[in-house]
């Protein structure tokens, strides 16, 4: 009986409570206001995702520059491949293990004053001839020297360099980026070592000692 008489109490409220004039505008009212504040938090999302900034490519640093080209290069002639027949090695590196015959083929004499040959003497019958960029690299040095011979120094990846002697109608300077095969100038004579002729002076270094350039190239 209590609990009849307590749901026709409740009912009997819930239905005084409709019949105010004032509860279905504040239901409505309130239904507004749900909807306009998720409508509200949806629009801040989206606005915050737009607003984003997108990262700027041109502030992006850029990584190291790697030289895969050049570190991937085998070594050619410092001359046009063409005219490898017509080379002579006139002037051999001198190599402490090599026979009698070979080493005195690697010393070049002034003034009766033998010096021994740090690389090797290329001629192509007395004609001048091109001289090629054997690797890729940078130029370090160019010496004006008319007596022992113009040179110049380039620097390659893995320790390599390479000098190019008795070189005139020089096409480079000290801090160029010369690629393998680029001209450098043409091969000429000089007073110091006149035996040879017009001749390129090839020499090698690998991490600073000298190697005999015929252990890279196919002569």
């Amino acid at each position: 009986m209590r609990e009849d008489k307590n749901n026709k109490t409740s009912q009997h409220g819930k239905g005084q409570l409709q019949k105010k004039p004032w509860f279905l505008p504040a239901v409505y009212a309130g239904s507004a206001l749900m909807l306009a504040g998720i409508l509200f938090g949806y629009n801040t999302l989206v606005s915050k995702v737009e607003e984003a900034p997108l990262p700027n490519v041109a502030e992006v640093e850029p990584g190291p520059v790697v030289e895969t080209n050049a570190r991937t290069e085998t070594m050619k002639y410092p001359f046009k491949e063409e005219a490898l027949n017509k080379v002579q090695i006139v002037q051999e590196f001198y190599d402490v293990e090599a026979s009698a015959e070979s080493q005195e083929k690697a010393l070049m004499v002034f003034n009766q004053t033998f010096t021994t040959s740090s690389g090797i003497s290329l001629a192509m019958n007395g004609e001048e001839f091109e001289v090629l960029a054997a690797l890729s690299g940078k130029v370090t040095e160019v010496k004006l020297d008319a007596f022992t011979g113009n040179q110049i120094v380039i620097e390659h990846p893995n320790g390599l360099q390479t000098q190019y002697s008795s070189v005139k109608d020089i096409m480079v300077k000290t801090g160029d980026e010369v690629t393998q095969g680029q001209v450098l100038g043409k091969a000429t004579d000089n007073e110091w070592n006149q035996a040879a002729g017009v001749h390129l002076h090839f020499e090698v270094l690998e991490n600073g000692n000298y190697i005999n350039p015929k252990k890279r190239l196919g002569f």
